[in-house]
Parts: C-alpha cells; structure tokens; sequence
C-alpha cells in the first residue's frame, strides 16, 4: 500500500504533468506524421466489444431432504469405491476448475441457469486457462482486448501497462473465498430464506479465468479480441462473448456469488450504499477507497479527481442529491462498448461524425438503468420517482462522478474535421493523473505500444462518449497494431447475451450501412444530435430525437426514424458478407423490443409501479423489481421473450 500511496503522489506532482505532457506532445507529432502517411491504413474492417457485470450474493439452492428412509437401500460396491477413489466424475464435482473448451468452440448454453452454473445438456465448458489479471501478475499477461488503456468505463485495463499494479495486499482480517471441497457438506451457504440479491464484492479467484478486475470491488468485465468484421468473425465474437461470460459465472458461482448482466444495481451491500460508497481512508494525503481496486491509476484518478472537487464529489439526480469522498459512485453502472476499427484512415471522419448522430437512437432502444439503489432515495414519492427519474442514469453518474476539471472529459464530442484531429483532441484535453513510463516498465521502447506509452495513457482519460483509439491488436487479414478505430461507449449492459451481442451487430452494421451508402445523416447539426443524447438517456425511447432521413430531411418522426436505423443495420451487415440468418438472429429481438414500445428500462419503470400499487414502499417495490428482473434473466433467452 505504501507503494500505491508513493506512485500517486508521484503523479500529482507539478514536474510529472511537466515531463509527461512534453512526451505526450512529441508522440503526438509522431502520431500525426504517421497517419498523414498512410500508415494507419488496413486491409479490412474489424470488431471487438467489453461487457461490464456486477456481483450479488447467490441465490441458495433449498437444502436436500432427509433421506434416512433410504438409507437402508442395498449399495452397489462399485460405486462406493467410486467414491472413496476420487475417480468418478461426481467426486470432481466440487471442483473449482472450470472443465476445458471443445476444440470446436461451439454449442454454449447463452444464459447460464440458476446460481450461474454450467448447462449440463450442453457438455461444453468454458476455457479456464484464461491469464490471471492479479495486478501482480499484469507484466504477463496476455493482452485480452484491442489493446493497452481501454476495458473498464474508466479506461484502466489491468492487463494493459498504463495500469500495472503493484501487489493487491489483502486486509489482514479478511475472510478466505468459499471454497468447494469433496468433504464439505450438500447444503445451501445461507438459509434460502434470507437471500435478497444484495450487491457483494468479488473474491480474488473469480479472476482466474475470464473476468478482468474493474473499477468496484462488485465489477468485473468480460472482453473478446478483435476479429474482422464479416460472417466468420461475428460468429467467433458471438462464441466468445458467450463463453466468456459463461466461464466468468461459473467461476463467481463456485464462491457463492452470482454475475448479473444488468446496467445499475439496485439491492444494497450489507452496510448500505452510502457506507459502501463512501468508505476510504486517508494516508499521506492520498485518499483510498476501501471498496475500490487498489491499482495505482485508479487511487490517481481518483485523487486527481478529488483535488479538483475540493474533497467531495456531487451527485444529482432524481429522487437524490449528494457527494461522495470518491468517484466510486461511478461504479454504480455497467456498460458494453463496441468497437469498430476503421481500415481507411481518410473516412475515418466520416465514420465518426455519423456515428455522433446515432448516440441518441441507440441509447433510447438500450435504456436500463431507471434506478438508483433502493436506499438512496430518502422520503421519495414511488409514484413521483416513476414519472421523473431518468432511464439511464449511467450518463448522470459517470459524467458527474469525474467532471470535475475545467473542461468536462465525460460529454458528447465535437465532428472530426480531419483524422489527425483524434490526435489533437487528446493532446489538448484536461490532464488527469499522468504516469511515466518507467515507474511501471523496463526495458527500451520496442514496439508501438512502448513508442507511444504516454499518448495512449492520455488517450485512457478521454472519456468522450464516442472516441478514437489509436493504435491495438492486430487482426490477421485485417489490421496490424497501427489502426484507427471508434469505441463506442453511451450502451448500457443488456439482460442476456444476446441482447449484448446484438447491440454490437446494430452498432457495427449501422455505422458502415449508413457510410457505404452515403446516408446524409452527418448533415444533422451536432447541437440536434448532442440534445437527442441526453434526451434518449432522460426519457428513453419517449425521447424527441431528431434525425435526417436518406432523402435529407429533417425529422423527429420515432417510426421513421427506427426504420432507418435497422434497415441502414441490416445494409452494413450485409455488405460485409454477414448473411441475413445470422443478422436476424440479433436484431430481431432488438427490432421487436421496439415494436413492443418497451426496453429494459421502461420494464423496470411499469414493475416498480406495479410493486408501489400493490402497497409496498418506495425501496421494497425497487428491490422486488430487481429480483425480478434476475429471475427473468435467468429464465430467457433475450430481453424480447419478457414481454
């Protein structure tokens, strides 16, 4: 901690923003000469996508009943020492390795059932050799994403080099992780009675496989590499979303917790969500979350953040006013953010600029996050709340949690007048909590991302709603590391997989579907499309949404402008060779959540009022929605079969 607590004075010091901001001017010019001469230039479109989830405690499966009268019943010797030997495959079944990947990757369940566990008709398991993300471990690690600095909503991948951490040290009273043994008797780890789905923190060994530590000790994310954009590619995204989340389950099921693809929890920690987001500790003037990762960026940004608030953060929204000692209210919400890399670096601007005109559309259909947790709302009219709060509050508290500079870092960004601009927007945006290089890394500067360690660290701070990322993994017959692409960051985390995964195809396919056919909708004045954001994040899909239709005409008409949102989709989907089966297969149930007028959001809205007209309070009827909204989850397939 001592170190921790030295790396983040380090960074709030005057001659590191000095140093560092003089290497982050001289890779930008770098970066500009580069992409002027056509370096960042590639063969073919790619996609990748990070999906955010939050832990609660499981859900207990009811004790086994007494089976004394049995117990008389003739034993089979065979399977007595079955038992005693280890070697059958019920004595494994404690294990807590997940069982290894089909070579052919197919067949995963999409939704995992009750507590997380694996799908038993199935067969399949998920690849548990997935790298540890310990942060001691981060210099080895394989680089499970596009790349260094994105991942969490915060830009901090702990597998990336901008944020290695020095060894987590565990609390010296802190409980060891559940673990399942052979010995350990066939009963529930609480009364099935007392279980409420309450948000709890994530032990260390749920990040064995797949999951990536995020932001709140409740986070965790799942990630895919990037893969070309075309028949073959989105099938293998679709196999590792599925899997990945699938792996990520089964590992927080076997320590008693359960990983919920949802964008806001809602059922208080033990202590309350003000004691859980509010507990930290000061050393040496650096303040410390006590329910944040201890990574050293994190604990940065957060002061850095802290400093410009003086001491304590506002957060305004409907039904609650208040502050906090941290920006770890920015954990209240998940998200996804799909990524579109760009092979063209002269249309990039284009790309980008009609991809600002969608924020609002797109953000109104994926609306899920009504409310606050339940405990926050302190002598609220339920009835008032309903008609009031805003359907996605994930904008409000990661806009408010760390808008605390001269210059907001969290908005909608301005057009792209040029490629080169995605350069400069970072080399002028507000610094926070710069890192040098070599506090973290040895060695020379050997590749792209060493060469441009700095710029990219930056570029991990601009949190625009839409953004750049320069530079990533390559993708064989695609990109090599030298690409543009855009992160597309406003959607919040959908009920189930398929819904996430079909955000990914509506995004990717409509932002090539409106380009390849030189849709006109970039002629929408960026102050219509700004507004249209924030009216889809206040009132879902009731926003009024302006747009400019394929024959240029202005209109806030909600059927035409769908209309064109899925059939400009489906035209970027097939012109990248993605055949109309597998397309359907995700925006159907996209398309029929639209026709039906309701999205997750608006369910969760018509639940609660349902909850308060049947007599219970304010936070009983938001709780009662959220177990809900679990069972539903668990019970189907797509977010369409609810309704």
């Amino acid at each position: 901690m001592d170190d921790i607590v030295d790396l983040v004075t380090r960074s709030l010091a005057d001659e590191t923003a000095a140093e560092f901001t003089e290497r982050v001017d001289e890779q930008a010019m770098k970066l500009r000469s580069a992409i002027d001469a056509g370096e960042f230039d590639n063969e073919a479109f790619s996609v990748g996508i990070e999906v955010e989830l939050y832990a609660i405690n499981a859900e207990p499966d009811p004790p086994e009943p007494d089976t004394d009268e049995e117990s008389d019943a003739e034993i089979d010797e065979s399977d007595l020492d079955d038992d005693l030997s280890g070697s059958s495959d019920a004595a494994w079944s404690g294990s807590l390795d997940a069982p290894a990947e089909p070579e052919s990757g197919g067949g995963a369940s999409l939704e995992p059932s009750p507590g997380g566990s694996l799908d038993a008709e199935t067969g399949d398991g998920p690849d548990a050799g997935g790298d540890s993300l310990d942060p001691a471990d981060g210099d080895e690690a394989a680089d499970a994403g596009f790349g260094p600095g994105e991942g969490p909503s915060l830009d901090v991948d702990p597998d990336s080099p901008l944020a290695a951490d020095e060894p987590e040290t565990p609390a010296e009273d802190e409980e060891p992780a559940v673990e399942a043994t052979d010995d350990e008797p066939d009963e529930p780890y609480m009364d099935p009675e007392d279980w409420e789905g309450r948000l709890t923190r994530l032990p260390e060994a749920v990040f064995e496989g797949e999951a990536n530590k995020e932001l709140g000790l409740h986070n965790a994310e799942v990630n895919t590499e990037p893969d070309s954009f075309d028949e073959t590619g989105i099938a293998v995204q679709t196999t590792a979303v599925e899997m990945q989340t699938k792996q990520a389950r089964q590992q927080a099921s076997n320590r008693n917790c359960e990983l919920v693809l949802d964008a806001m929890w809602t059922i208080p920690p033990e202590e309350g969500s003000e004691a859980y987001l509010s507990a930290h500790e000061r050393r040496d003037g650096v303040v410390l979350a006590e329910n944040m990762r201890q990574a050293p960026r994190y604990v940065a940004l957060d002061n850095e953040a802290l400093r410009h608030a003086g001491g304590r953060i506002d957060f305004d929204v409907p039904g609650y006013s208040g502050s906090f000692p941290s920006i770890l209210f920015e954990s209240l919400a998940t998200s996804i953010q799909p990524h579109l890399q760009i092979p063209d670096t002269e249309a990039f601007p284009e790309y980008y600029n009609a991809a600002i005109r969608t924020l609002g559309p797109l953000l109104a259909l994926s609306a899920n996050s009504p409310f606050l947790p339940a405990d926050l709302y302190d002598d609220v009219d339920g009835a008032w709340l309903c008609d009031n709060t805003h359907h996605e509050l994930r904008i409000a508290a990661f806009e408010q949690s760390v808008n605390t500079s001269d210059h907001p870092k969290v908005r909608v960004p301005r057009d792209l007048d040029s490629t080169t601009d995605v350069v400069g927007r970072v080399v002028e945006d507000d610094l926070f909590a710069p890192f040098l290089r070599e506090w973290l890394e040895d060695g020379d500067r050997d590749d792209f991302a060493d060469e441009f360690w700095e710029f990219d660290h930056k570029r991990g701070t601009y949190w625009r709603w839409l953004r750049c990322v320069v530079g990533g993994d390559p993708v064989e017959g695609a990109s090599t590391e030298r690409s543009l692409r855009i992160e597309y960051r406003p959607l919040p985390t959908q009920p189930h997989v398929k819904d996430v995964i079909g955000l990914q195809l509506l995004t990717a396919g409509l932002l090539r579907g409106l380009v390849v056919d030189d849709h006109p909708v970039s002629e929408l004045p960026w102050q219509d499309a700004e507004r249209s954001f924030y009216a889809a994040a206040r009132d879902g899909l009731d926003a009024d949404i302006s747009w400019v239709t394929v024959h240029g005409e202005r209109t806030s008409d909600r059927e035409v402008i769908y209309d064109e949102v899925f059939r400009y989709a489906r035209r970027g989907l097939d012109e990248q060779g993605v055949p109309e089966a597998q397309a359907e297969e995700y925006l159907a149930p996209l398309e029929a959540r639209y026709d039906a007028g309701t999205t997750p959001s608006a369910w969760k809205v018509e639940r609660v009022r349902e909850y308060l007209d049947d007599g219970e309070p304010l936070a009983d009827a938001i709780c009662s929605m959220q177990r809900d909204y679990i069972a539903a989850s668990r019970d189907n397939h797509s977010f369409d079969e609810w309704l």
